[in-house]
C-alpha cells in the first residue's frame, strides 16, 4: 500500500511539472500579441522577437524565464537573486524582468538603441526576419556561427512570419492548409 501511495505521488508530481512546461504552440499563443505591438513600436518583427526568445529560453522553460522572466539572457541592471528548489539564494549577473512583455520590451530596445545593433532597423524591416536574424548575429548577439540559422528554423517551422504582416512574405511561405495537404 505504500508503495502504491509513494507510486501516485511521485506520478503525480512527474505529471504537475510536464504540465508546467511551455510548447512552442503555447509560448506563442501566449506572447504573439505582445510581440507584434512591440513590432509596431520598434521596427523590430514580432518574428525575431517571438523566434529569438524561444531559442533563447527554450520556450520560457529555462531557469532564466522562469525565475526572473528573462526570455534572452540579457545581463546587468546589479543582477538578480533567485531561489532553487531547495529555497537557497542563488545570485546572478542576469537581468530581471517584472513581466515577460518587460522583457520583450527590453530585447526590442537592445536592438534599436545600443551602439552595435541601431543600424538594424534602418537596415532591414520589419519584414525581414532573415536580414534581422543574420544581422543580429554578425553584430555580436551570440558566440555561435549557427544561431541565426537556428532562429530562422524556428520562424519558419511554427510560421511566426506571418505575425510580420508582410503579404509578400505570407505568400511565399507555405501556410496551415498546404502543409496539412503535403504530409
Amino acid at each position: 500500500m505504500k508503495k502504491l501511495v509513494l507510486i501516485t505521488a511521485l506520478l503525480g508530481t512527474a505529471l504537475m511539472a510536464a504540465a508546467q512546461k511551455n510548447t512552442p504552440k503555447s509560448y506563442v499563443e501566449q506572447h504573439k500579441d505582445d510581440a507584434i505591438r512591440i513590432m509596431h513600436q520598434t521596427g523590430v518583427p514580432a518574428s525575431i522577437v517571438l523566434g529569438v526568445a524561444m531559442h533563447e529560453s527554450g520556450c520560457g522553460n529555462s531557469k532564466l524565464a522562469q525565475k526572473l522572466n528573462n526570455q534572452f539572457g540579457v545581463k546587468g541592471g546589479g543582477g538578480a537573486v533567485y531561489y532553487d528548489k531547495h529555497n537557497k539564494p542563488v545570485k546572478t549577473k542576469y537581468k530581471r524582468y517584472e513581466s515577460v512583455l518587460e522583457s520583450f520590451q527590453d530585447f526590442a530596445r537592445i536592438m534599436t538603441e545600443r551602439s552595435e545593433f541601431r543600424g538594424l532597423a534602418d537596415k532591414f524591416s520589419h519584414f525581414d526576419y532573415m536580414g534581422w536574424a543574420k544581422g543580429i548575429q554578425k553584430r555580436g548577439y551570440c558566440s555561435s556561427h549557427t544561431w541565426a540559422s537556428q532562429v530562422m528554423g524556428i520562424i519558419k517551422k511554427y510560421q511566426l512570419y506571418n505575425f510580420d504582416e508582410n503579404p509578400a512574405t505570407a505568400e511565399n511561405e507555405p501556410n496551415q492548409a498546404e502543409i496539412a495537404q503535403n504530409r
